[in-house]
């Protein structure tokens, strides 16, 4: 792991869904991040990669209320994940859609499947790897959905797509019905996988981000201050 805190403070803030005016009013994933990076309260803060924002923010609503504390301990590892390396966008993509692929509906599993051929073509091209040229994980996710798998090259077949129009474009959609999709997945442990989703991308981020492993201290008196102020909303 690149970046997940060892030794989280032991206190659990309350979260919630959505936007919130100030922690006295709830809060979210992001949120919590900005009050602990001492930034304007705000699910934008600029603390952290705005893909990888986008994600946490989905994955905290998506989640359920009872395994929505579960991803508290994950916030400190956002803080100070920030950068303009253009391939934090496709692999934040590309794990996303690695992840849903397996579980989603089949009218979905097309759209992940041209996902992880078209965040891997952009890597590829920012890497400079051969065009075509597949990760292992990619293959292992391709192999468990061969009927998308195979529509998806037929799609992708001629079709261009640029590195900046996948940041733009393509990655973000990547994201949400990735999210949205293993959240309304038949299956048991939906929470569980996108809590492992969001802690897989996080690990994405730092490795071009943060190549050192070094992590952001995160002041144990906010994050019990924060905690105080999420529990009295909470009664």
């Amino acid at each position: 792991m690149h970046s997940r805190q060892a030794h989280p403070p032991t206190l659990v803030p309350v979260l919630s869904r959505g936007r919130h005016r100030n922690p006295r009013k709830g809060a979210c994933f992001m949120e919590m991040a900005s009050y602990l990076a001492g930034e304007r309260w705000s699910d934008h803060p600029n603390c952290t990669h705005p893909l990888l924002a986008g994600l946490a923010r989905l994955v905290n609503d998506y989640t359920s209320d009872e395994a929505r504390p579960r991803l508290a301990h994950l916030v400190p590892s956002v803080i100070g994940l920030n950068g303009d390396d253009p391939r934090v966008d496709p692999r934040i993509a590309l794990v996303c859609a690695i992840h849903a692929l397996p579980v989603v509906a089949a009218e979905r599993q097309l759209t992940m499947a041209v996902s992880i051929l078209a965040a891997e073509h952009v890597l590829a091209e920012l890497e400079g790897r051969p065009p075509g040229e597949l990760s292992a994980r990619s293959r292992h996710a391709l192999d468990q959905a061969p009927h998308a798998a195979r529509q998806a090259r037929e799609f992708r077949r001629g079709l261009k797509i640029s590195p900046k129009g996948f940041r733009r474009i393509a990655a973000p959609n990547a994201v949400h019905i990735a999210v949205r999709g293993v959240a309304e997945a038949c299956v048991h442990d939906a929470d569980r996988r996108l809590h492992d989703m969001l802690a897989a991308a996080i690990d994405e981020c730092a490795a071009v981000l943060r190549p050192g492993g070094e992590n952001v201290p995160v002041d144990p008196g906010r994050w019990a201050d924060f905690c105080r102020l999420t529990a009295a909303h909470a009664r």
